[in-house]
């Protein structure tokens, strides 16, 4: 029984190990690539950098103005203004509810239900067709290009560089290719115009090496797209199982007291199959580490939801978003701000409809919509406000100067980084069953986001254990290059001396099975 036992732990390892040590060595290696080139994606800081500035804003209308002109009632979710369409002021609104069609019938329109209105005339304007994608990418590159000298790449639904959701209500995409030296291609929004991801040569190089095949994008935009999440949790469970088969026989094939009689502890006389061993007895712990940390990532079948309530954001708000007449025009809001102001947003903050005034750098500057004054967040009013948020007691509100373990910036190309994580910051604990956590920006009223116990359970199996997000280590570079690069190179090694030992192997079975099928044939001829 223990011998079967052994030889079923054996073949098992053997068989499955040789198609997924593949998988493996791909992980281990596009993760050190992954580690400085990023998928592509476009920051907020790149694009307010990419944006036109407003200047002083003669000509444009008051937000009420525009929207009257353009048929828009309130109140809305979201309004900004911006020169973001082929370098034209428009103003982008988010109605609270659906627009009407022709028959006065309300309907669900298509991708987010921005409205595109021009800030001069409160003209609607419908959709970005090749030349306003084109005048868009020439604004983005900034002056000296012009429309002319750009190339129109076609329509893209969805691409290698485009599989992200945030994407979905802008598709289809202009794809549109600057004539720099770094090659870039940028994505317009068929919906709006605006610029909504850029990717140079070098990015889009790297991620075939990198993210793409990291994160097996191979199977997606095709047949296999339905199933690409089920295809990446259970390789990563077959391969989990493959590590612990593999570190379980490892182990019991070592001998600790007496070498074999080739001088080694490893039974192995091949240096390949002997590297493989060792290897594989060094680094099967964070074999297993990243491959199971890798499923995590997926949040395989809502394990880390715990079906919190949603958050009462109007608590914080105290008013609606709905302009009036009384609400100033952007010359006298951007007179106020001063220049350089790349987007204005009206955000209602604790009763007062505020405008952010966007800056390349910097904090959003805060005006009062009516009277375009500096305005300033009054924090015992929003800790007050914050015990709204949920329907439970407020244990306490802490106030953080410097990041900590579940609060904390990476490098914009990872794939938690490039999303603003402003300091000071107030933490917002909750004695609700989820033990919720709320992170407000103090400046400007914000929710930054919401984190409960399924997500602090997750920042513990997935960024902690994959990508070792840990303050000490990430703030002694390059330490943490050199850890990550040197397990790196341990796994690659673990993975590919696999491949090469299997497929000998299957090529040595494939052999002796013609060899077995010849010999009747050969006995006939005879």
């Amino acid at each position: 029984m223990q011998l079967r036992l052994k030889r079923w732990l054996f073949l098992t390892h053997r068989w499955l190990g040789i198609v997924l040590c593949i998988f493996f060595a791909l992980w281990f290696i596009s993760g050190v690539v992954m580690m400085y080139v990023g998928y592509p994606k476009l920051t907020p800081a790149e694009r307010l950098a990419h944006l036109p500035s407003l200047g002083d804003g003669a000509g444009l209308l008051a937000p009420r103005q525009a929207l009257e002109k353009a048929g828009i009632e309130g109140p809305l979710k979201e309004l900004r203004l911006a020169a973001g369409r082929g370098g034209q002021a428009v103003y982008l609104v988010v109605p609270e509810s659906p627009p009407s069609d022709a028959t006065g019938r309300r309907r669900t329109p298509p991708g987010s239900g921005t409205v595109v209105v021009d800030a001069a005339t409160g003209q609607r304007l419908r959709g970005a067709d090749t030349a306003l994608a084109l005048a868009s990418a020439a604004a983005y590159a900034g002056p000296g290009v012009s429309a002319e000298g750009l190339r129109h790449l076609g329509l893209v639904q969805e691409d290698a560089f485009t599989h992200s959701k945030a994407l979905d209500a802008h598709r289809p995409l202009h794809l549109v290719q600057l004539p720099d030296a770094q090659g870039t291609q940028l994505y317009v929004s068929s919906l709006t115009g605006e610029v909504v991801r850029d990717a140079t040569r070098s990015e889009r190089g790297w991620n075939y090496a990198g993210a793409w095949i990291h994160w097996l994008y191979p199977f997606r935009g095709n047949a296999f797209d339905p199933y690409w999440s089920d295809i990446v949790n259970w390789l990563s469970i077959a391969g989990i199982a493959v590590t612990l088969l593999g570190t379980v026989v490892g182990v019991m094939r070592w001998r600790l007291r007496q070498p074999y009689r080739h001088g080694s502890r490893s039974p192995y006389p091949g240096r390949l199959m002997r590297w493989h061993h060792i290897s594989g007895l060094l680094f099967a712990l964070i074999a297993f580490t990243w491959i199971f940390s890798g499923l995590m990532s997926m949040n395989p079948w809502r394990v880390f939801d715990t079906g919190a309530a949603p958050l009462r954001t109007a608590t914080l708000q105290g008013v609606a978003l709905q302009v009036t007449a009384e609400d100033a025009a952007p010359a006298a809001l951007l007179a106020t701000a001063g220049g350089a102001v790349r987007e204005l947003r009206w955000v209602p903050v604790l009763g007062t409809l505020t405008v952010q005034a966007l800056r390349v750098t910097g904090r959003p500057q805060l005006l009062d919509s009516r009277s375009a004054h500096a305005w300033q967040v009054d924090e015992l009013a929003l800790r007050r406000a914050a015990a709204g948020l949920l329907d439970a007691p407020v244990a306490r509100i802490e106030r953080l100067d410097t990041y900590d373990f579940y609060y904390y910036d990476r490098e914009a190309h990872t794939m938690s980084g490039g999303n603003e994580r402003p300091l000071p910051m107030l933490r917002v604990v909750y004695q609700d069953p989820q033990a919720s956590w709320v992170h407000l920006d103090p400046h400007t009223g914000a929710v930054l986001g919401r984190t409960d116990v399924g997500r602090r359970t997750s920042r513990w199996l997935f960024a902690l254990l994959h990508s070792w997000d840990w303050l000490p280590l990430l703030n002694q570079r390059p330490l943490w290059d050199i850890v990550m690069i040197a397990l790196s190179a341990g796994g690659a090694l673990l993975s590919l001396t696999g491949v090469v030992v299997g497929w000998r192997r299957l090529g040595l079975k494939l052999r002796a099975t013609r060899k077995n099928l010849a010999r009747p044939t050969a006995r006939v001829a005879g």
